[in-house]
């Protein structure tokens, strides 16, 4: 009978139902990094999200047999030490199509139109005291017209570009950073980064892809440019980036990841920053729709209905 441990079922609001095949389950709201061993011991299963599990934690663990990660990305999991030990990784796919790419333009929005400042400027009583019926202190621009690049052509950022469509946007995918050639519907990384109105991020983080925003591609980036990022926060150099956006090298900047989450000690979380107008920081919600966890649990367990059959899915190990 698999013993099955779900580590951190408080980063999820959703119905999960319970497998279909015989099995002992286990649930905590939330684990911490030093507890995940002792919770994990005698498990078959493990149901993470966010919690690493090293490649030492896995040599401490003979009877896991399958790790269920309840999200996409995987760089928490030591995929290595799995495949070594012949360990199931599966990790969940697609469940966000609607909502992170709907989020991607919810901050392109309201960087575009300046919903913030303006709401702030109303809350401090400009509008009450201006001389016309509006004002215009903080300029703002359509997105018809103008061109996004997107760096990660799956599932979300092919969702990212359907939206653009309607809002008439020319789509430009990017290449992979470094790449000696370019396929065919791709243009060079680096004319993206010189050419794209609005640039988005939908890659995974790896070792080719930490920092794949640094100091020299925001340098390379058009003044009024905007970044969005909802995918990883390693994939830009944070600090580069603070620094771009006080000194207005580029338009500004929406994030819903940082490096390190929750954040302690980040150059992004700077007052002058969170303040300044250009630039919008979410606390990684843009996958968090009710439609969307409960979708990404249903696959959840799919997947490890599917281990216990015999027939794994979505294996990255």
């Amino acid at each position: 009978m698999h013993r099955i441990v779900h580590l951190e079922s408080g980063a999820l609001i959703a119905d999960i139902r319970r497998p279909v095949f015989a099995h002992q389950w286990t649930e905590y709201e939330a684990t911490t990094q030093a507890d995940i061993a002792t919770r994990l011991a005698g498990a078959s299963i493990a149901i993470v999200n966010k919690r690493l599990l090293t490649a030492e934690i896995i040599a401490g663990l003979p009877g896991l047999q399958m790790v269920a990660i309840a999200a996409t990305g995987y760089n928490n999991v030591d995929l290595d030490a799995c495949r070594a030990r012949g360990i199931v990784v599966s990790n969940v796919r697609g469940y966000a199509r609607e909502t992170v790419p709907e989020h991607v333009f919810a901050l392109l929005l309201a960087l575009s139109r300046q919903i913030g400042p303006y709401h702030q400027s109303v809350a401090a009583g400009r509008w009450q005291k201006s001389e016309q019926f509006c004002y215009f202190d903080y300029p703002i621009r359509d997105l018809a017209g103008q061109t996004l690049g997107l760096l990660g052509g799956g599932v979300l950022g092919q969702g990212v570009a359907r939206l653009a469509a309607a809002f008439g946007m020319r789509v430009m995918l990017g290449e992979h950073k470094g790449a000696a050639n370019v396929r065919d519907g791709y243009v060079p990384f680096a004319q993206l980064i010189r050419e794209a109105d609005v640039i988005s991020l939908h890659c995974p983080l790896n070792d080719a892809t930490r920092h794949l925003i640094g100091a020299a591609e925001l340098a390379a980036m058009r003044p009024h440019a905007l970044l969005i990022n909802t995918a990883r926060g390693g994939l830009v150099d944070e600090q580069a980036l603070a620094t771009a956006l006080r000194e207005r090298h580029i338009g500004g900047a929406g994030f819903d990841v940082l490096t390190e989450e929750p954040p302690t000690d980040n150059p992004l979380l700077a007052p002058d920053l969170l303040a300044a107008g250009n630039f919008i920081l979410t606390p990684h919600v843009a996958w968090s729709s009710r439609e969307a966890m409960q979708a990404l649990a249903d696959q959840l367990i799919d997947n490890i209905e599917a281990f216990s059959a015999g027939a794994p899915r979505n294996r990255l190990a």
